[in-house]
């Protein structure tokens, strides 16, 4: 058990992550496509997600079974679950750049943990840039595979729930969040729980601590930065706990409700609500619909009157992206405790 000790500052500085990580959500499903785990807690509910995804799996792949194996007490590898940005090409653009002091201390834990490590995952560690370059690609075609087909619904599913915690934070704490997280999660006074494979304790010191739901997590998962110390203790933890949310997510289908978004919207502006899955700047949303900056503008201003769309300013440009309202429409309902047209809870527990 891994115990997790907070100060009252830190209590102060829990944030719950704006969006799900496609690099993340990727490398975690390795593990959970190469075996079954009966009795683990949505892992049945998966069955048709792993069958329709080995049977698109290739060879040249094997090297990402290698990289994130199954099994209790397989070590995932850290370094590509600290991204936290909305494409899987920023995601591994952010992973390649980590500081040498992080690779280093993820390839310690994988000898610790995996003493029969493949040779080229320390090639890997060690920068080669022929198996980065190698590794990248796979991931890429693997995550067309296995994730981008559903990544709407996790999109939606995560904005569900970042409300939810919200709302969780205004009527019980930020303490009443941390005792209901998650059930293999236990908060006491100060301390938080987390299931490990060691048992250890970590003061935060006042760095606090990142929530991150993850869909393809099939544990708590506790990540330290190791290249610095005073950023926020990650904790990942399942964002579908029950055999029923996750054959909701893994089987709901955005397409099945195009025509009918299509005629609530119009066409170019039901193609801009979709375009905004990912958030994006006018000129991206252009791109993705095939419309002008203008036209694009004009949707997104249509679309964030409605409350469909958020939109903030980003340097010299802005980023549109969907509320939980916008999700819940791509989706098919509203999420759970949000009703039509209200804005997600703020609080000290968002970012």
């Amino acid at each position: 058990m891994l115990r997790i000790h907070f100060t009252a500052e830190d209590l102060t500085r829990v944030r719950v992550a704006p969006r799900p990580d496609p690099l993340a959500e990727t490398i975690l499903s390795l593990p959970l496509l190469q075996t079954a785990r009966p009795g683990r807690p949505g892992d049945t509910a998966l069955g048709g997600w792993r069958e329709r995804t080995r049977r698109g799996v290739r060879p040249e792949m094997r090297v990402l079974l290698e990289l994130s194996p199954a099994g209790h007490g397989e070590y995932v590898p850290e370094a590509f679950t600290h991204a936290a940005t909305p494409t899987l090409d920023d995601s591994l653009d952010a992973t390649w750049s980590l500081p040498r002091p992080q690779w280093r201390a993820d390839w310690g834990a994988t000898q610790l943990l995996r003493p029969r490590v493949p040779r080229w995952i320390h090639a890997l560690h060690q920068g080669d840039r022929t198996w980065s370059a190698l590794v990248g690609r796979q991931l890429s075609a693997y995550h067309a595979l296995a994730v981008a087909p559903y990544w709407a619904q996790l999109v939606a599913a995560a904005h569900s729930e970042r409300t939810r915690q919200a709302l969780t934070a205004v009527d019980a704490g930020v303490e009443g969040l941390l005792a209901g997280l998650h059930p293999e999660v236990t908060w006491r006074p100060d301390a938080l729980s987390v299931p490990c494979d060691m048992d250890a304790d970590i003061e935060l010191g006042g760095r606090g601590v990142l929530l991150v739901p993850t869909f393809f997590c099939a544990r708590p998962l506790a990540l330290v930065d190791n290249a610095d110390p005073d950023r926020p203790l990650v904790l990942r933890y399942p964002l579908a706990g029950s055999l029923l949310e996750r054959a909701a997510v893994m089987t709901s289908s955005t397409g099945a409700t195009g025509a009918g978004l299509t005629a609530l919207l119009g066409a170019t502006r039901a193609r801009t609500l979709r375009a905004a899955i990912s958030p994006a700047g006018t000129a991206e949303l252009a791109r993705r619909t095939g419309t002008s900056a203008a036209t694009a503008s004009h949707h997104a201003s249509v679309l964030r009157a409605a409350g469909l769309l958020t939109t903030r300013r980003s340097g010299p440009g802005v980023v549109h992206a969907l509320t939980p309202l916008g999700c819940a429409l791509l989706d098919g309902g509203p999420p759970e405790g949000t009703a039509s047209g209200e804005a997600p809870a703020g609080g000290g527990v968002t970012r």
